[in-house]
C-alpha cells in the first residue's frame, strides 16, 4: 500500500517557508522562483485539507496547526538528512556516534582529547552538538549526551542511565592583572570587586561567600552570561572576577591567561555524567568503545 506522504519537494519548500516566514527567502534557500515555492505549498495545503499559512499586515504567518506540523517535518527532515551523511560515509568509516554535550565542556575539555581517541578509534566518526538541558532521546538521532547536574537531577532523567565522568571543583579566577603583585585576594576583598554571574546558577557566588565565611550583599549583582565560555573569556578581559568549575579552564591557567583569585574552591554536588538511553540490546560498537574511552580519560583526569 502506498504511504500516505506528501511529496518531498513539497515538504521541503514548506519546511524553509515556515523557517523564515517568507516565500521569497524560502525560494532563495531552495533556488527556486517565489511562484515555484508557493505552487508547493498550496499543492500541500490542498493534499492535506489544511491552512498551513494565513497572511498578515507584516507578511505571512503559521496556523496553530501549521507551526505543529513544521515542528515535526523539520525534526524528521533534519534526521532524514542525518541518516544520509551517515550512510555516505559509511565505506570509510568504522561507525558514527552522534553526541550531545554541555558547550563549554565540549570546547575545553573533551575536543582537545578526541585526537587521542581517533589514534586509538580511526575508523570511528564521533559528530558532537549543544545541549543544556535533558532531552528525549526517541525524538532524536543522538545515541548519547554529556551533561552537567547532580545525580538527583540524573536520576529524573526518564529513559536513560549515567555514569560519573567528572567531579567538580569550582574556583575562582581572575585576569592577572588584577591581582597585582599579591598571590591572592582576601574573600572580604572580592567582596566588593565585580562579580562575573552565570546564569545557570545564580546562587553560585552566594553559596562561595557563605562557605568562606564572609558577608556579601553583591553577591548576585555583576554581568550575567548564559555560558561558561563567555563568563571565561569576560574573566580574561579583565571585566571581573569568575566563579567557574576548573576542569574548564585547564587552558587559560596553562597560558597564564587567568590565575586563581583564592585559594578556597567551592564545594560541589556538580559532576559531568554520560548519559545514554535506556534500550534492549547492545549499544553500536561505536558507541561502546567512545563510551569506555570517556569513562577512562575521564578516570586519568580526576583518579
Amino acid at each position: 500500500m502506498r504511504r500516505k506522504i506528501p511529496a518531498s519537494q513539497a515538504l521541503l519548500c514548506f519546511d524553509a517557508a515556515a523557517r523564515h516566514r517568507s516565500l521569497t527567502r524560502a525560494a532563495v534557500e531552495l533556488a527556486l522562483t517565489q511562484s515555484a515555492v508557493s505552487r508547493q505549498i498550496l499543492a500541500l495545503e490542498e493534499y492535506l485539507g489544511i491552512t498551513l499559512f494565513k497572511r498578515t499586515r507584516h507578511g505571512m504567518e503559521l496556523t496553530a496547526l501549521g507551526a505543529d506540523y513544521a515542528g515535526r517535518v523539520a525534526q524528521r527532515l533534519g534526521a532524514l538528512e542525518q541518516d544520509t551523511l551517515d550512510l555516505m560515509g559509511a565505506g570509510v568509516a568504522g561507525g558514527d556516534v552522534h553526541l550531545a554535550s554541555v558547550p563549554t565542556f565540549a570546547a575545553q575539555w573533551l575536543i582537545p582529547r578526541l585526537g587521542e581517541f581517533a589514534v586509538q578509534y580511526p575508523l570511528v566518526t564521533v559528530h558532537i552538538e549543544t545541549r543544556t538541558r535533558p532531552f528525549l532521546f526517541a525524538d532524536t538521532a543522538l545515541d548519547a549526551a554529556i551533561h552537567a547536574g547532580t545525580a538527583e537531577e540524573l536520576q529524573r532523567w526518564a529513559g536513560t542511565q549515567s555514569q560519573l565522568l567528572l567531579d567538580e571543583e569550582v574556583v575562582v579566577v581572575c585576569q592577572p592583572r588584577l591581582l597585582g603583585k599579591r598571590r591572592s585576594l582576601k574573600a572580604a576583598t572580592l567582596a566588593g570587586m565585580p562579580l562575573l554571574q552565570q546564569s545557570t546558577r545564580p546562587d553560585a557566588w552566594s553559596q562561595w561567600f557563605a562557605q568562606a565565611g564572609v558577608e556579601a550583599p553583591r553577591a548576585r549583582a555583576g554581568p550575567r552570561y548564559e555560558q561558561f565560555s563567555m563568563t571565561v573569556a569576560a574573566a580574561a578581559q579583565g571585566l571581573g572576577l569568575a566563579l567557574v568549575p576548573r576542569l574548564l579552564i585547564e587552558p587559560e591557567l596553562k597560558r597564564g591567561e587567568l590565575v586563581m583569585a583564592h585559594p578556597l574552591a567551592l564545594a560541589s554536588q556538580r559532576g559531568y555524567y554520560l548519559v545514554r538511553p535506556q534500550v534492549s540490546g547492545a549499544p553500536s560498537a561505536a558507541l561502546e568503545q567512545l563510551s569506555q574511552w570517556l569513562i577512562q580519560t575521564a578516570h586519568r583526569a580526576n583518579p
